[in-house]
């Protein structure tokens, strides 16, 4: 069991009874004590959380509720957590922040790759996952309301509402929330340098600040659903030592 440090609160736990419950999220750990300490603590800051213990107990929440953030183990009986991270995500937009007790660069990765919006190592303070969720909140929200509905470059149209690409042709590529940021950050940056650094920064936010390969394997999947040619790509082009250039000739 991971142990938590209550901490005092800041005022944003003083809310009313009746009106505490703004954000809901869904804890999905098989571990009993930690989910009902972490549903304690989170409900200090406005936060409603129902816990699961597998994916089976998840789907079935899902189908009964909506959720605005789902906090999602990476080691779970039956159905691990990539799995059900990828099954999340083909099927919701919903917010995932996934939790794991194994530190290996490349399972937070591959989670981050899947569709994860962020990633926390166990152990962790509970202020901090406060923090993150309200970080990923507030950042989807912002996209949401900022962006344009519909985006057209070159022979594609970038659904921003439903996330997914449309080409000329009528064939539709769905894409992860993690492709769609970064897609979305070369549109508001055509034909600039953009460092690995930059990216990082505006598509990813701190959830990879510390691995800058998986911006090039997310640049390798863009392209794929670009149909980009890798040896030598048209659209997002790779200056060695300097970072990538979105180089789409029309964008409206």
């Amino acid at each position: 069991m991971q142990t938590l440090t209550t901490t005092p609160v800041d005022t944003d736990s003083s809310l009313d009874a009746d009106k505490r419950w703004y954000t809901t999220a869904l804890v999905v750990d098989d571990d009993v004590p930690l989910r009902e300490l972490l549903s304690d603590y989170l409900a200090r800051f406005g936060i409603q959380a129902t816990g699961v213990g597998d994916g089976v107990e998840m789907r079935r929440a899902l189908a009964e509720q909506s959720f605005d953030v789902v906090v999602l183990d990476l080691m779970l009986p039956g159905e691990d957590g990539l799995s059900l991270c990828r099954w999340l995500r083909s099927t919701s937009d919903v917010p995932i922040l996934m939790l794991t007790a194994r530190c290996e660069p490349t399972d937070r990765i591959i989670g981050l790759e899947l569709g994860a919006d962020d990633y926390m190592a166990k152990p962790f303070e509970p202020r901090e996952l406060v923090a993150r969720i309200q970080t990923v909140l507030r950042r989807v929200r912002d996209e949401r309301s900022e962006q344009r509905v519909s985006v057209r470059f070159d022979n594609w149209r970038l659904d921003s509402v439903l996330r997914q690409l449309v080409s000329t042709d009528g064939l539709t590529v769905p894409l992860s929330n993690a492709e769609f940021r970064l897609l979305w950050v070369f549109l508001e940056n055509p034909r600039q340098v953009l460092s690995r650094e930059h990216l990082l920064d505006n598509a990813r936010g701190r959830a990879i600040e510390a691995f800058d390969r998986s911006i090039d394997l997310l640049v390798s999947r863009l392209r794929q659903k670009l149909g980009d040619d890798p040896k030598s790509p048209r659209l997002i082009k790779t200056l060695r030592g300097e970072g990538y250039l979105f180089d789409a000739q029309e964008i409206a």
